[in-house]
């Protein structure tokens, strides 16, 4: 049953891939020597990887052999939240842990007062959704809604177009106007630069649409400085002028869309002076994006996660989505837009997960909503108190919104927590019992990506690292210890990705186990000539691109694209903006990967304090100055930074990049103490963006 006792090379090279939270998807190579890897490279041969790998990425073998890497089970000794353990065996730990979640699932509350919770800390199917879905679904636990990240924008992007697909790194470079719509491109998409440098050598304009000037929009050709949470009525202001100035694709609409009639009145409604007054760029600019947009072809936009980060921000997503179904731009190579291609991997998640071994009524919890599940199920979560809390793939004290009440929450004496992890992070101080899981360079895995079409296989390069064990296999013994004699928990990882690739579609015909370990990566058999919405037959009810999608409407929701404020905006909410005047976005830190590699020194170096980044006629009002400490804060929590006065952030905004961890962070608090529980219009997703504050003068520390 053990799946980690593999032949392993001593010395040579070894096809991986990066595990991580990115669009990318390396295709990696860990160099070993004597047993010990020593360095990974991007693989110079992948199409998209070309060879380099980002900044966090390349110091993956220090952080696999950081000093502070567990290598043993590790026991709570003392209160939690103190992080004080002491080393145990894997059968006492795994024994314990069994017995008492044996005793809650057939104890009075039943086996839903049992959660899991994980996202993307792998991006890997068999360590990140395989085993464990087996686990938690035969034990009845409760469900998780994994919306942390995408979902506002996935549902978007269905309801309109069924599946999440769109142009590649491949295709872009073919685009003469690329606009980079809410992403930092060079932190969190680095490999699809290079295509749009080689665009913008073959003419193409860049384009960046985003409140802050980042290090990508410093690089583009324009910059235009929205204001948050305003993206939906950027895109109804330009289709006002497309359509007023008959620069639409009448016969695509005609032919491949429901709803271009109902759109155009829309539009109708948002004249350049309104969507200037709600954006706050210049009418002008908008009439002339419009135009630039309607008129170049192949034009591209790469829209990412950032905009949808508010109350509205799956219709945003969705609004955005559209821009190129109106100019006809899917006709295309290269033109269109990209959320996300993950839609083009059609692996056999069903045999991996066996969701058919959920029992009929399990809830689910939005794991947005952690701080009340873990205090105040009564407030919406429903069913039975959280008892068994068991973390895996995720930093829930650290990533999760309203951080106070997610440690109340993780505070609880009755509150059973088992951490599977690298290090003792902020969520492992509060474990009862910290189980050492496996890097990537330490076990099997299969990888889908979501900014193009190669699917990757990681091979073990190195043995575990002291006692460390995978994911798959901690949930292997546990349900063996538990009493589940499921022939399933028996399938080693070799077994589950052979599973994965058991697929009857034809993008994955021919792509064998055998063949990717062979090739280390291959390309789905999609069309070479990618448009994937040149004459479209989407999965969506009406088997149409959906403008119009009534069944939003049974939701509540605006069927037609609009724009919805922000919740906590002045136009939505003005007293809370009168109290809270700054509207704070908290995107990635370039050296980090969410909240990991936050202990890596060398990243932490790069790094350095945390900073609050504000307008120069913002911190005048204040009485901020440059190098200033400074308290964030609202009514649900507050953290210090140091200032740094910028016109890079427009007035009324104030930007800290994130993930730090608290027990790092300047008086154990971070950016996540002020952010909200809050969901999203569609998906449920979370709204860290939707978060206004205040910023006051704070004394140096003495």
């Amino acid at each position: 049953m053990n799946s980690i006792a593999l032949p392993l090379a001593q010395t040579g090279v070894v096809r991986g891939a990066c595990p991580h939270d990115c669009p990318d998807t390396c295709a990696m190579l860990v160099h070993v020597q004597d047993g010990r890897a020593v360095r990974v490279q991007g693989d110079p041969e992948h199409p998209v990887t070309q060879g380099f790998l980002c900044t966090k990425v390349n110091r993956y073998v220090e952080r696999t052999y950081h000093a502070d890497r567990l290598t043993v089970p590790l026991r709570r000794v003392g209160p939690k939240g103190e992080g004080r353990f002491e080393p145990a065996t894997w059968d006492e730990a795994l024994d314990d842990i069994a017995r008492r979640l044996n005793d809650i699932r057939n104890g009075p509350h039943g086996p839903q007062s049992i959660l899991p919770y994980s996202y993307s800390g792998t991006l890997g199917q068999v360590q990140g959704g395989s085993m464990d879905r087996r686990f938690f679904h035969r034990i009845g636990a409760s469900l998780l809604d994994r919306t942390i990240c995408a979902s506002a924008g996935s549902e978007g992007w269905k309801a309109t177009y069924g599946d999440r697909m769109g142009p590649t790194p491949t295709e872009a470079e073919h685009a003469r106007l690329i606009l980079l719509w809410g992403t930092n491109t060079l932190t969190s998409n680095p490999h699809l630069w290079p295509a749009l440098r080689r665009a913008r050598e073959a003419g193409a304009r860049l384009i960046a649409i985003d409140p802050i000037r980042t290090r990508t929009a410093a690089q583009c050709d324009e910059h235009l400085p929205i204001r948050p949470g305003t993206d939906a009525a950027l895109a109804l202001g330009m289709m006002h002028v497309i359509f007023r100035d008959g620069l639409q694709d009448d016969a695509y609409l005609r032919d491949h869309t429901v709803g271009a009639e109902e759109l155009r009145i829309r539009a109708a409604e948002w004249t350049p002076a309104r969507a200037a007054e709600t954006t706050g760029l210049p009418a002008e600019r908008i009439e002339r994006l419009a135009h630039e947009f309607a008129t170049t072809r192949p034009a591209f936009i790469r829209l990412n996660y950032g905009l949808q980060r508010h109350r509205g921000g799956g219709t945003a997503v969705r609004t955005v989505s559209l821009l190129p179904a109106v100019t006809g731009a899917w006709r295309d190579l290269g033109g269109g837009a990209t959320l996300s291609t993950s839609g083009a991997f059609k692996l056999n998640s069903g045999a991996l997960q066996r969701p058919d071994w959920i029992a009929p009524g399990t809830r689910t919890i939005n794991m947005i909503r952690l701080g009340e599940a873990l205090t105040k199920p009564d407030a919406g979560v429903g069913g039975p108190p959280v008892q068994a809390f068991i973390v895996y793939n995720s930093n829930p004290a650290a990533v999760a919104p309203d951080l106070g009440a997610v440690r109340a929450g993780l505070l609880r004496d009755d509150l059973f927590t088992v951490v599977m992890e690298h290090f003792v992070t902020d969520t492992a101080r509060y474990a009862d019992w910290v189980l050492p899981a496996t890097s990537q360079l330490e076990h099997w895995d299969v990888h889908t990506a979501y900014g193009h079409l190669y699917l990757t296989l990681n091979q073990p390069s190195i043995a575990p690292v002291g006692q460390c064990l995978p994911n798959t296999e901690i949930f292997r013994r546990l349900a063996s210890r538990m009493g589940l004699d499921d022939p399933e928990f028996a399938d080693s990882d070799t077994d589950l990705i052979r599973q994965a690739l058991k697929s009857d579609h034809p993008w994955l015909a021919g792509i064998t186990f055998e063949r990717l370990v062979q090739e280390g990566w291959v390309r789905l058999n999609a069309p070479e000539d990618f448009r994937p919405y040149a004459d479209p037959r989407p999965n969506t009810p009406t088997g149409k691109i959906q403008i119009l999608a009534p069944e939003l409407a049974a939701h509540g929701i605006d069927p037609l694209p609009t724009y919805i404020p922000p919740a906590e905006s002045a136009e939505a909410d003005p007293e809370r903006a009168a109290r809270y005047p700054l509207m704070l976005l908290s995107p990635p830190e370039h050296p980090f990967m969410n909240s990991t590699f936050v202990n890596v020194p060398s990243l932490a170096r790069a790094a350095g304090d945390t900073k609050l980044l504000l307008h120069p006629s913002e911190a005048g009002e204040r009485g901020v100055a440059e190098g200033d400490r400074v308290r964030c804060w609202n009514d649900r929590g507050h953290f210090f930074g140091r200032a740094v006065v910028t016109e890079d952030v427009r007035p009324g905004v104030a930007v800290s990049y994130g993930v730090r961890w608290a027990m790092h962070s300047d008086g154990g608090r971070t950016v996540n103490d002020t952010t909200s529980q809050a969901v999203t219009d569609l998906g449920g997703g979370a709204v860290f963006y939707d978060n206004a504050v205040e910023v006051e003068p704070a004394p140096d520390r003495g």
